[in-house]
């Protein structure tokens, strides 16, 4: 989405505003082990990287399976800005727009780098006893690891006394008597697991709530940190599916956002970038803006920074030049 700044939108004042979705930063970057720098290790590794990237924009597995995106899968070094070796590992930066050309082109969905994020209470089981992970300790390493890799925004609970006791094994079974100390880390999603190993491998017990729904599932894996990015993997899935809708035909929609000031359009335009909106008006402190999606995706996405839908979505023929097709309409504000 090519930035547009009108003048009005430099008089706005710019104070930070209370967001409920986090931004990925390295969203585009990918870290890919190799066992040599070798060329043929190397195109390997890039090519499982290209995959790893698509399971992350559009929250679906089967993605590297869509023939239109197989030429590129063999060859994904159209789409990389750069590549270099940490030790034994590839760190590849793709390059977003040539990406997201790309997918659109094969008819899938786009996850944005505006993202909910994600509470996970890790208990790990041994011999009678449970560790609750904590942020700070090493055992939460895999787990930050494993987010990253698939796109989560983390956060960890401090494991403090409190909740250690409140912790247990069975309120994450069940799912309850985590609410009150999960209030203060504000997270849009709650993911509870429990892990243990068991005949050398391990093995976990996942239960995510988000967006009003919650699913359950189960791991395995031979070591720590491969169970840690299998659950992440499925808790991916599963948010995707809740903050991006199910997949559906896409319609013409004008997005009409009221209460507008410099910083709100910034954020507005990095939540709308998956959607290739246009912005076509300013009217006051509204926004209008154009683009193809589906209802559903549109408001789980306002949702997320905070808008409130101003009434309910209405057809229209349009009237401006630039539209000509009927219509549905969209209004929020902040």
């Amino acid at each position: 989405m090519r930035p547009i700044v009108r003048p009005f939108l430099l008089c706005l004042s710019l104070f930070s505003l209370p967001t409920l979705a986090e931004q990925l930063s390295d969203l585009y970057q990918v870290r890919e082990p190799v066992a040599s720098r070798q060329p043929a290790a190397r195109d390997q590794a890039l090519q499982r990287a290209f995959d790893v990237l698509l399971v992350r924009l559009t929250g679906k597995p089967e993605a590297v399976q869509n023939p239109a995106l197989a030429a590129v899968r063999q060859d994904p070094q159209q789409l990389i800005l750069k590549y270099g070796y940490e030790g034994q590992t590839l760190v590849v930066d793709f390059d977003p727009a040539s990406t997201h050309g790309q997918l659109r082109q094969a008819g899938l969905p786009l996850w944005g780098a505006d993202r909910p994020s994600l509470l996970v209470w890790w208990l790990n089981e041994h011999d009678g006893t449970a560790q609750l992970v904590g942020d700070g300790q090493n055992s939460a390493q895999p787990l930050r690891k494993a987010a990253q890799y698939r796109g989560l925004p983390l956060r960890l609970p401090m494991a403090d006394l409190d909740e250690q006791l409140v912790a247990t094994p069975e309120n994450l079974a069940s799912g309850t008597g985590l609410q009150g100390v999960s209030g203060r880390y504000g997270a849009n999603a709650m993911l509870t697991v429990r892990a243990r190993q068991e005949g050398g491998k391990w093995l976990a017990q996942w239960r995510l709530a988000a967006d009003g729904g919650q699913s359950e599932g189960s791991a395995e894996a031979p070591d720590a940190a491969t169970l840690a990015d299998a659950v992440m993997l499925a808790a991916s899935g599963r948010m995707a599916e809740r903050f991006m809708g199910r997949q559906e035909a896409t319609e013409r929609l004008v997005l009409q956002v009221a209460g507008a000031d410099l910083a709100r359009f910034a954020e507005l335009e990095r939540v709308l970038e998956p959607f290739d909106a246009h912005l076509r008006r300013v009217e006051g402190d509204q926004l209008v803006y154009q683009l193809e999606s589906t209802v559903v995706r549109v408001r789980s996405q306002m949702a997320l920074i905070g808008l409130h839908e101003a009434g309910a979505a209405s057809q229209a023929t349009g009237q401006a030049p630039m539209v000509q097709a009927r219509e549905t309409t969209l209004s929020f504000r902040w």
